[in-house]
Order: C-alpha cells, then structure tokens, then sequence
C-alpha cells in the first residue's frame, strides 16, 4: 500500500515513485501530478453532478423518516410552535453550511471535517473531529437500518393484513437476522460506487418526497374540509403566531425541540463527503449542500403545517403531542389523512427513506476513514479504493461491519442502552460541526479584511453557527447528567446518556492515543499542515 508523503519538502515523491507516478497498486493512496498537486485518492472523479450530489444529501438526511419519528416529539416539547423550532433549528446549520462550501472551494478533500480542523487547529483536534463523524454516523447507520426492519415488517403485516407477520419485529432473533441482511444490502450498494448509490437514490428520494407530497395535499383538504370534527376535531386553523421561536414557554422546552430539530437536518455534509468524485468539485457540493438544506426545510414547515392543522399538537386523539404516537407519527395518521389504500404508501415512505439514507451514509464514514487513512491517522490498510469501482472499499465494509455488530451487540444487551445511544447522537453531531465551523473562521482568518463577502461568509456566519452548535452542545451535556434524560436508566446515579456520550468521545481519545504511537509523523504534524495542497478540482 503506497502512503502520500507530503511532508514540507517532500511534496514531489510518492510511495518511492519520482515525479508523482503511481504504483502498481490499484488501491493506491493519494499521490501527486506533474506540477506538485495532490491528485486525489484513487476515487471515481466526475461521478456526481450537482443534482446527484443535492439528491445524495437529502436521501442522508432522511426526511420523511426523520419527521416520523421526531415530529410529535418536537411537538410534544413546543406545542403549536413546532414550525418556528424547525426554522431555529434551519439557522446554525444554514450558517455551517457557509463554512462548508467555503473550505471545500479552498481544499476539496473527501476527508471534509477531519482534513479541514487538523489544516486549522492540527492534528489532535482534527483527529477527534473525524472520530466524532465517524461514531456518530455508526450510531445513526445502526438506528436507520433498526427502524427500516421495523418498517418491513409492518408494511408485510400492512400489505397481507395478517398481524402475525408484522409480530415477527418482536421476535429479537428475526429483527436482528433481517437488520443485518440489510445493513449488508447497503454495504454492498455503497461498495459498487457512486453510480450504482446514484440509481438507487433517484428512485427511493423520488418515492418519499413524491409521497410526503400527498400526504401534505391531502392533510390541507383534510383541514379544510374537517377540521374541529370527528376524527379532525383536534385540527387547528393557521396562525403566523406559529412561526414565532420567542413564544415557547420555558428556555429547556425550546432547548430540547431545538435539539431535536438539528438532528432533522443531520446528514446534508454527505454533499461535501463525495466531492473528489463531483464534477466541478470546489463549488459544485457547497451548491448541492445549499440546495438540500433548502429542500429539507421546505419540507419540513410544508408538513409540519399541514399536520398541525389538520390534528393539532395536543396530546390526546391523533394530536402530534400524543405520547402514544409521537414516536411514529405517520402510523398513526396514514389511514386517517390519506385512507386505507394510499396510507400504505406511507408506510412504504418511511420503509423508503430510512433504507436510502442507511445506505448513503455510508458515504461520509468511509470517505472520511479513506482520507485518516491516507494522511496516516488510521492504519494504512484503510486507504485502499477499489480498481474497479473507485470506492473505498475496504472502509464501506468496516463501516458495515461496526455497524452491523454495534447493533447486534446493543440489542441484546438492553433496549435501554440502545435508545440512549441514540439520545446521545445529538452531542456528537453539534461535537463535530461546530469545530468545523471554528476551522473554517480560523483556517481563512488571514482574508477576513479583504472584502465583506470574506468576512462574513468565512468568518461571521461560521463563527455565529459555530457558537449557537456549542450553546447546544454544552446545554445537552448538561441535561444528560440528569438520569430523566434519555431512558430514565443510571450509571452510579449519573445518566446513561451522560456516560454515553461523554464515553464514546473518551473512547476516541484512548484510540487517538493509541494510534499516535504507531503514526507519530502525522501527529507530529509532518503529513497533514495548511501548506498541504489541495486536490485538483474538477473542470
């Protein structure tokens, strides 16, 4: 395996090889051009245009999955300001979304948050960011593919109309046989390329929005036409009163839907993960993350809306506040909104989006993986792309691998434990966004006085969304420590999702340890610095 050495000095060498001449290894790191540019990394470059880069983040970010399970519960938490906390929550990543494009127009590298925090703050930090994407990406792979099992089988039950069938989630043995065979599915999808990830999410992203747009049409003409009886009787009428943050009712209420409302915008960095292999790779994924981010929150108010006007955000009936439902929104309001027939294209909605994202997210763990490999933060065996598929193809598999024994492992030992995990994702995703966001202000410091543009795009906006993200961050590790948060379960009187989260970011730092005494060049920061050049972009 031939390793970049791009070392101050050593620029024109790679893996033995004078003037930048790869190796005989089809899976050969990143190496250098004829002029001294970093060339890339072996990946399939001008795979992804603008609409399959925009088509990528969105499937990540799963939508509809997305508002199933966290629609209740934000309205659960902020009642009919449930629009407002989505927009709230639009903002910070809105503005890290500035700080993305910005640093991938200067250094377009697959490694995105890892590359860009070690070029600004070195390589400890840089590392811990990469680790804190990497974990919460396994978590989130491992949810996805537990509730894309669950919706299997409730859509067998739903199509057969035999509840036996749909029992068969219950069985632990089937529920962990069936997770795995998809993890597995989606391990080998995302191994075969970009081309092949590509036709899938065209047709499953296709499939969820086109149906959360019926579902939103007929909710309105629900509204409209029954709202205040029957099964309607809890539907409100619109009011702008809605779109107003400052009328939530306490600070911790607004906090925990906020919290809530960032991790339904999760996910839309998968644009930038595959930006060596997007045509025009400097300014195409920033534009695709935008349009995304855009998609996403028109979505998100669309039905939000639509929903509350149509059963309200009260807690009783099929209110969206309803702790019996809230957990699964769309369950319970497929046949009531859309009827027994269309309802189950619901259900296939959800089936669709949790599976297209279980499989896309595997893109910014690997490529992420890909790139700690081949700057010599992770073993070198890591950084090996397939000939045939240009894809890492050995850090897809470990992806699935972790993924698929993570869930094994957290299902048998306690349900409890496995839903914590989950409560803790939250920490590791305001974690590593808004040292991204800091990078990003840090990293272009020395432009911030060349023009307004500059000051606000790579420095204000970052620094603004970087410091709302950390508000976040450090109010949830606080609301953590509390044994009520998460499943209510304790370690020595202290919460689960505590320990957890705060666990697993300790974990990365005993490997980070660890992985400094078999690579200490690059720790040394002889591999990685800002003078590093950028890949080329594509034309």
């Amino acid at each position: 395996m031939t390793q970049l050495d791009v070392r101050p000095g050593v620029g024109d060498t790679v893996g033995g090889v004078a003037g930048g001449g790869a190796s005989g290894d089809a899976g050969a790191g990143a190496g250098t051009d004829a002029s001294g540019d970093v060339r890339g990394k072996g990946l399939g470059k001008g795979s992804v245009g603008l609409v399959g880069s925009a088509v990528i983040g969105i499937s990540t970010v799963a939508p509809v999955y997305c508002l199933t399970s966290t629609l209740g519960s934000t309205a659960g938490e902020v009642g009919v300001q449930m629009p407002a906390v989505f927009l709230a929550g639009f903002l910070p990543m809105l503005l890290v979304a500035f700080a993305y494009r910005e640093l991938n127009k200067a250094v377009p590298d697959c490694g995105t948050s890892f590359t860009w925090t070690v070029k600004a703050f070195g390589p400890r930090i840089g590392w811990m960011c990469g680790w804190g994407l990497v974990i919460a990406t396994i978590i989130v792979l491992s949810n996805l593919a537990g509730v894309a099992t669950s919706y299997f089988w409730l859509l067998a039950g739903e199509i057969t109309g035999n509840p036996s069938i749909a029992a068969l989630d219950d069985d632990k043995l089937v529920h962990i046989a069936t997770c795995l065979t998809l993890i597995a599915a989606a391990t080998a999808i995302s191994y075969r390329g970009m081309t092949a990830t590509k036709g899938v999410q065209y047709t499953l992203v296709g499939l969820q929005l086109a149906v959360l747009a019926i579902f939103v049409a007929m909710a309105f003409q629900k509204a409209s036409a029954g709202a205040g009886t029957g099964a309607f009787d809890t539907g409100l009428d619109f009011s702008w009163q809605w779109m107003n943050p400052f009328a939530v009712e306490s600070m911790g209420a607004f906090t925990a839907g906020l919290s809530l409302s960032i991790f339904m915008y999760w996910g839309w960095d998968a644009c930038l993960a595959t930006n060596e292999e997007t045509t025009g790779s400097a300014k195409t994924p920033g534009r695709a993350s935008l349009i995304a981010m855009v998609v996403l929150v028109g979505s998100y108010l669309a039905t939000g809306i639509a929903a509350q006007m149509a059963v309200g955000s009260g807690t009783t009936g099929l209110g969206l506040g309803n702790p019996e439902t809230s957990g699964n929104v769309f369950a319970a309001l497929a046949g009531p909104v859309m009827g027994p027939l269309l309802g189950i294209l619901l259900f296939v909605a959800v089936l669709a989006s949790a599976t297209a994202s279980l499989q896309t997210t595997f893109i910014p763990v690997a490529r992420t993986v890909l790139a700690m490999s081949t700057y010599e933060a992770l073993p070198a065996s890591y950084a090996k792309v397939h000939p045939r598929f240009k894809t890492p193809g050995r850090a897809t598999v470990m992806a699935g691998v972790a993924t698929g024994a993570f869930y094994t492992v957290m299902t048998l030992v306690s349900e409890n434990v496995l839903t914590d995990t989950i409560f803790a994702l939250g920490l590791m995703i305001c974690f590593y966004y808004s040292l991204t966001a800091f990078a990003c202000a840090w990293y272009f410091r020395g432009e911030l006085r060349r023009s307004a543009r500059d000051l606000f795009f790579k420095g204000v906006f970052p620094v603004l969304g970087g410091l709302l993200l950390a508000a976040v961050f450090f109010k949830t590790l606080i609301d953590m420590w509390n044994p009520s948060y998460g499943s209510g379960s304790t370690v020595l009187g202290v919460g689960s999702v505590f320990v957890i989260g705060v666990g697993l970011l300790a974990l990365g730092l005993v490997i980070m340890l660890v992985t400094e005494r078999r690579s200490p060049a690059f720790f040394r920061g002889e591999i990685l610095t800002k003078s590093t050049p950028a890949l080329l972009a594509e034309a």
